[in-house]
């Protein structure tokens, strides 16, 4: 029998057997599975410099996403960085200070980095780059977190290419004389072999890992990334995967907001959305029966409650993956303590929240749901909106954004069933009650909440 508000600890603690890394799941591809359990992946991680960054120390950061029940982290390969003014983010770890870049790519005897130190050359690895990366997916395995490693990000300004490794200013190869929107094209052959070998590279290297999937390019809706380009990479990992160990998931951004996915490439699994409030993106994607996430929030002030309630909707609308930015870590303040001036929110109260969205969807088989909002006949607050995932006749998560106390009237089969209200805030039952149900409308009354709460019937 399944049990409300448990966390699947199996999925953190089991072993992965050989050969296998995170993949869909068997029984429902639009979510997850993880060293044998079905899992929905959920985070409120950093700024994506914890590898790239030398002054980011990520073990007390993976500590504390596995202290609040946390189970993903996303970071950015190396080959993008920011500068201490890119979007207002202060203490921004994507923006590593003067001479602690750390990037795939060795240095030069050459003196004339941006940003301090030597040039780089782009036939050449940096091994203590490597060794970094590798030691952090290790401690993030060992913690039941998965990574999502981001292979390339558009210069979104001037000032992100004139830091970029890849630009001729910053290479003794001669390489990326180009301007910063011709990068992600297939119009240099030249830069797209350095694409490539990197690509390979790093494949190679983190094979290993079961706790991995890749992301072919942050928002390349932006900066003139091309989306011959995008396939052309996915292609490079397949490519670069046959005939090793693990085959690991390709996730692709598609959009900010919403999008319908079309035509999308064969190898992509897991499809990404930032800002996906409300979550439009899972329904327009359904058909796809693969997994839809909501992949980066922000711009929408600071106050924990508008992504918590960002998350719980992404979720129960049918979503498979959550991961909120969380701009409370910063290099000194890895345990998300720092208050900085960012476009977004982010403290230990969200994250322990969003451990509590994750526990409860863990609490049911989720892979036999799916989105069932017909089943609600009425009592919505007013303002309010409501969203059930359901395996009809046998488990419901329902979920109410809005207002201050709901009398939902849902359509039930006849059975005997066991209700609990979830407060969002804390975890903690706020009511109970078991009914036998003769089939029909059945009218549930929360008690009183703030901003939202979650309801959990099982049959």
């Amino acid at each position: 029998m399944v049990c409300f508000g448990l966390a699947l600890l199996a999925a953190v603690a089991a072993p992965a057997r050989a050969g296998e890394a995170l993949s869909l799941h068997p029984r429902n591809p639009r979510y997850l599975q993880f060293r044998g359990a079905p899992t929905v992946l959920i985070t409120s991680g950093e700024h994506y410099g914890a590898v790239l960054n030398l002054d980011f120390d990520y073990v007390p950061y993976l500590d504390e996403l596995a202290d609040k029940g946390l189970n993903l982290t996303r970071t950015f390969s190396g080959v993008y960085c920011e500068s201490a003014r890119s979007f207002n983010i202060e203490r921004n770890p994507l923006a590593p200070a003067a001479h602690r870049y750390l990037c795939p790519w060795a240095r030069s005897a050459t003196p004339g980095y941006a940003n301090g130190g030597a040039k780089f050359d782009l036939t050449k690895w940096d091994e203590a780059y490597f060794a970094r990366l590798r030691d952090f997916m290790a401690r993030a395995g060992a913690r039941g977190i998965v990574v999502e490693y981001v292979f390339f990000c558009p210069f979104y300004e001037d000032e992100m290419w004139n830091l970029s490794p890849m630009n001729a200013a910053n290479n003794v190869n001669g390489i990326g004389a180009m301007a910063r929107t011709d990068v992600y094209t297939l119009k240099d052959a030249a830069m797209q072999a350095v694409h490539e070998a990197f690509v390979r590279k790093v494949v190679a290297a983190l094979n290993e890992y079961d706790n991995l999937y890749y992301e072919i390019c942050n928002e390349p809706y932006f900066g003139g990334v091309t989306l011959e380009w995008q396939r052309r990479i996915a292609d490079t990992i397949v490519a670069a995967e046959e005939g090793l160990a693990v085959r690991h998931l390709i996730a692709q951004n598609i959009a900010n907001g919403k999008a319908k996915v079309v035509d999308p490439h064969p190898a992509v699994s897991i499809f990404n959305f930032h800002y996906a409030r409300p979550p439009e993106a899972v329904a327009m994607n359904l058909g796809l029966n693969r997994v839809i996430a909501d992949d980066e929030t922000g711009f929408a002030g600071g106050a924990d409650a508008t992504y918590r309630r960002e998350g719980w909707d992404f979720i129960i609308a049918g979503g498979g993956i959550y991961s909120n930015l969380d701009y409370s870590f910063a290099p000194g303040c890895e345990r998300g303590t720092a208050q900085p001036e960012a476009p977004g929110g982010g403290g230990a109260v969200l994250r322990r929240q969003l451990g509590i969205l994750k526990d409860f969807i863990h609490g049911f088989d989720f892979p036999a749901m799916g989105p069932h909002n017909e089943i609600v006949k009425g009592g919505v607050p007013a303002k309010a909106t409501v969203r059930v995932l359901a395996q009809p006749g046998h488990a419901y998560a329902v979920y109410v954004n809005g207002g201050s106390k709901a009398e939902l009237a849902l359509e039930l089969p006849a059975g005997a069933y066991k209700a609990r209200w979830v407060d969002t805030k804390t975890g903690a039952v706020a009511a109970q009650e078991a009914f036998s149900h003769e089939g029909g409308v059945r009218t549930l009354v929360s008690p009183a909440y703030t901003e939202d709460i979650a309801l959990g019937i099982m049959r």
